[in-house]
């Protein structure tokens, strides 16, 4: 299924330079993964202590530039000899934190419904879970959609947006999110059967 990752060549190509002079400054792929985690937590902070609805206008901007530091990151590895077991860990495990250290805050806010909010955000983590199974298994790590982690941001970042600009959010969010959830469930299941496919195809069975 198509999923906003297959952007993410392009994404990189327009990267590469920036990549190429951090790499000669020192910067490594790991202090750009901790600062990704860093940003999502202070956006999180931000909209659960500011009442103001323009406080949401940062999760666009927030959510383009923890793209930029997670594509940065991935290229200081492969293509600066920096990867490493310990920046593996901190990639998956980055991923799951920030998301939830971003959009859970967002609950205690009156624009959202907490319960389609919960469950996105665990589904979220099932759906990285889900692709990191892929290599456990033999198969490739998974990134097929619907609803990845670019789509979420994505989804996460346009209602942000919306509602910074104070569009109402009711009962269209409500709506948007449920369908977010069913997409979220949808992608778990597509990325698991996707393993099983890939290693069928290869002839390890399933």
């Amino acid at each position: 299924m198509p999923s906003i990752y297959q952007l993410k060549p392009a994404f990189q190509g327009v990267l590469r330079p920036l990549v190429a002079w951090l790499a000669r400054a020192g910067v490594t792929a790991n202090q750009v993964t901790l600062a990704a985690v860093a940003l999502a937590a202070g956006v999180g902070a931000a909209v659960a202590a500011c009442s103001d609805r323009r406080v949401l206008l940062l999760l666009p901007l927030a959510l383009f530039l923890r793209m930029a530091l997670n594509a940065i990151d991935g290229m200081l590895a492969r293509e600066h000899a920096q990867m490493s077991k310990l920046g593996a860990i901190l990639n998956e495990l980055g991923d799951v934190i920030a998301d939830a250290a971003m959009y859970l805050p967002l609950a205690l806010r009156p624009e959202f419904t907490a319960l389609p909010l919960v469950l996105l955000v665990v589904l979220g983590i099932l759906v990285e879970m889900s692709g990191v199974i892929g290599v456990q298994i033999g198969a490739s790590r998974r990134y097929d959609g619907p609803l990845g982690k670019s789509d979420r941001a994505f989804a996460f970042g346009a209602v942000g947006l919306l509602l910074g600009c104070d569009i109402a959010g009711a009962p269209w969010l409500d709506w948007l999110l449920w369908a977010l959830v069913a997409l979220s469930a949808l992608t778990v299941v597509n990325r698991a059967r996707m393993a099983l496919r890939e290693l069928r195809e290869r002839g390890g069975g399933a």
